[in-house]
């Protein structure tokens, strides 16, 4: 650690710098309390010993200003005419301890090494931290992802219900947590309920919660979800997925904003902000009878629709870089970098899995690839594709070519893969592609693609 030393004795100060670069700290050394506020100004430190008695600034003014300058200094105090109420005194302004002269040196270095772990486990801490929200922060710079978040920012602070549109793998969560950290129910929990992901027949017990014995093997009371979430947030991921009649008892929960526990009969009122999520046509949904107009009508107060990667190409790269660095990380592995070539099949990529394709493929990439370059050959054998349509989208497809060229280029190649991937049924490709059959008729017979 950083450690500076105020004393006006020349011999206490000697000693702690011995002490204490014998256990491998940097050490300086101030003997007034002038000199070590401009120590200060320039340096930054962890520890500080700061005798009482100086012979300029009293030590407890120094202490202030020091905790002022920096607030996350450990400063230890220490004084040859200790009281109580000096040391009292010096607690409540913030000093970490208080030690009386003479100085025991086995007591110095075994507070020097509780702080010390006390510094490590927090700068863990952080970098966990920092992970976490690195990879629940939404990426990107293109004219989709900015309007995103403005729909975010003027959403996220009011009340109203949320529903999220977009493809699977789009980052349809994430948009869901940023609304819930800008919101004013930041602090609260975040709580979320994938759909389509738990049996039919247990979606209202874990929304609602069920009472000891209300089914087999309800051996206890269990609170739900909207209990869970009490004054925060819930995500109801998938919604489109919801069974008909769950959907029912939601929309009277929601009406009411009460609801009883299965098997309960006592009526618990909630304060919780609902956000859906879909992958579906609802309005398809609703006119096959899979899901209720009404409960759509309850949902869709505020409605916010999240691009396709295949619609926003400009953030391919910040992603993929994103994405490995924060692999990187994980795996600890060294810093690896995506050549031009690795980002021109990126780019090429019609990336039916959205985001989350992208993250995966980056991760297989970072923990694969031999070296610190990860280059075409790489990418291409893990999406598969073969080495024709590599050197086609080398990286001389950039610099050669007019951007008309380039476009009819990354066109044809698209198609070519879609092509092979659904062995040239126009109607599937047709589908894949958000596109008309006619369309992509003329388009196949422009790049001869029989």
């Amino acid at each position: 650690m950083r450690v500076l030393v105020i004393d006006d004795d020349k011999n206490i100060g000697e000693s702690l710098k011995w002490l204490l670069e014998e256990s491998g700290h940097k050490v300086m050394i101030s003997m007034t309390g002038k000199g070590a506020l401009e120590t200060i100004q320039r340096n930054e430190f962890d520890l500080t010993f700061l005798d009482v008695m100086l012979p300029d600034i009293n030590g407890l003014d120094v202490l202030n200003d020091l905790l002022v300058k920096q607030p996350e200094l450990k400063v230890v105090m220490i004084s040859g005419h200790a009281d109580l109420d000096t040391a009292v005194k010096a607690t409540k302004l913030g000093a970490f301890d208080f030690f009386e002269k003479p100085l025991n040196p086995e007591k110095i270095l075994l507070e020097v090494k509780k702080l010390e772990e006390q510094k490590r486990i927090t700068a863990e801490r952080d970098e966990l931290k920092e992970l976490l929200d690195y990879e629940y922060r939404i990426i990107g710079k293109s004219e989709e992802i900015e309007a995103l978040r403005d729909q975010i920012r003027r959403a996220a602070p009011s009340s109203g219900r949320i529903l999220i549109f977009g493809e699977n793998g789009s980052g349809k969560e994430l948009v869901a947590r940023e609304i819930h950290a800008s919101s004013l129910r930041y602090q609260k929990p975040f709580i979320q309920l994938n759909c389509a992901a738990i049996p039919r027949e247990l979606v209202e017990s874990e929304l609602f919660g069920h009472e000891k014995g209300a089914f087999t093997g309800a051996h206890k009371t269990r609170p739900g979800m909207i209990e869970q979430a009490e004054g925060g947030t819930l995500l109801l991921d998938e919604i489109g997925d919801m069974a008909v009649e769950t959907q029912a008892k939601l929309l009277r929960v929601l009406e009411e904003e009460a609801f009883y526990r299965v098997g309960g009969t006592a009526k618990r009122k909630f304060d919780v902000r609902i956000i859906s999520a879909t992958n579906k046509d609802l309005g398809e949904a609703i006119q096959n009878g899979e899901f209720r107009q009404d409960l759509f009508y309850r949902l869709n107060v505020i409605p916010v629709h999240v691009p396709p990667l295949r619609q926003r190409k400009e953030d391919i790269k910040v992603l993929a870089e994103h994405f490995m660095k924060n692999y990187c990380q994980k795996n600890g592995k060294k810093r690896k970098t995506l050549s031009k070539e690795a980002v021109a099949q990126l780019l090429c990529y019609p990336w039916p899995g959205n985001v989350r394709e992208l993250r995966n493929v980056i991760e297989r990439l970072v923990i694969m690839s031999r070296g610190s370059d990860v280059g075409a050959n790489d990418v291409s054998d893990v999406l598969n594709i073969d080495e024709k349509s590599r050197q086609n989208s080398s990286v001389q497809t950039y610099s050669d070519l007019s951007l008309r060229e380039q476009l009819n280029h990354y066109e044809k190649q698209l198609l070519q893969r879609i092509f092979e991937r659904y062995q040239g049924n126009v109607s599937r490709m047709a589908t894949a592609l958000q596109t008309d059959r006619a369309n992509l008729h003329r388009k196949l017979q422009k790049y001869g693609l029989k």
